[in-house]
């Protein structure tokens, strides 16, 4: 049987996590004769937002289709780029009148169809419609598509938990991202839906969810605001692989991918 190869890479953060996609994904793509590749790429510029030159660093490296979240609309450049780039994706349930796009259809070289879907949470964030009612319509856009994958970019485990369960047996596979903390759940649905709570973080591991230690203890044992910096030591790259059936759309296997990185990896 035929098997479609997709990588999910979990959020890519500041400079350590671009330097980690550049060191680790050219050749994985090869090694495990990847087909796809989504990257979720909200943290990629400085540790907020991203811009057009590292999108578009991002696909010279192999990474089929950006996802985002939150801070997609940090670095105000992003807003015309994101409008004439069908491969960058943000929430789609966020207020409509947005610039660009939540949802995607992107054919292979191989000739497949895959569709990309982006959604945001409700639950301890914010600007974001009900996911649930966005998912179902999106899925409308999306009929005829065999392999759909799902960025849901949130914060609660049980809402991810929940969207899992209401899109299974609908989407090849939903994956959770926002923590920075990769789960230890990768798990086919009953229905044939792979499934994660979170990715994790591609980027510096030596860290609170990416920023400066210090900086962060720091705010927590003082209370006192703070200017966080993105860190850049302990480097990981973090994501999962899925196998999926082509002409059902059906998940067949979702292994997590956690590669660490030493100091003389990053170029």
């Amino acid at each position: 049987m035929t098997r479609f190869r997709a990588l999910m890479v979990g959020d890519v953060m500041a400079r350590a996590g671009r330097n980690a996609v550049r060191r680790v994904l050219p050749d994985f793509i090869s090694e495990h004769r990847i087909d796809f590749v989504v990257l979720n790429g909200e943290n990629v510029s400085g540790g907020t937002g991203i811009t057009p030159e590292a999108a578009r660093d991002l696909f010279a490296l192999g990474v089929d289709v950006i996802t985002s979240g939150n801070h997609i609309w940090r670095q105000r450049e992003i807003r015309p780029y994101i409008d004439k780039t069908p491969a960058l994706l943000r929430p789609f349930n966020f207020a409509p009148g947005q610039p660009g796009r939540g949802v995607g259809v992107f054919e292979t070289q191989a000739g497949y169809d895959v569709g990309v879907l982006n959604l945001q949470g409700q639950i301890f964030m914010s600007f974001a419609d009900n996911p649930f009612v966005a998912a179902d319509e999106a899925l409308k856009q999306l009929a005829g598509t065999r392999i759909i994958l799902v960025d849901f970019h949130a914060e609660a485990t049980s809402e991810k938990r929940a969207l899992g369960f209401h899109l299974d047996g609908r989407v090849s596979a939903m994956v959770g991202t926002h923590t920075h903390v990769q789960t230890a759940d990768a798990q086919l649905l009953e229905k044939g839906t792979g499934f994660i709570t979170d990715l994790g973080m591609t980027g510096p591991h030596h860290s609170v969810i990416g920023m400066q230690r210090e900086i962060i203890v720091d705010r927590f044992r003082t209370g006192l605001p703070a200017s966080f910096k993105p860190a850049t030591e302990g480097a990981r790259f973090q994501g999962v692989t899925l196998e999926i059936d082509p002409t059902t759309g059906r998940c067949l296997s979702i292994e997590r991918v956690d590669i660490p990185l030493t100091d003389t990896d990053a170029p």
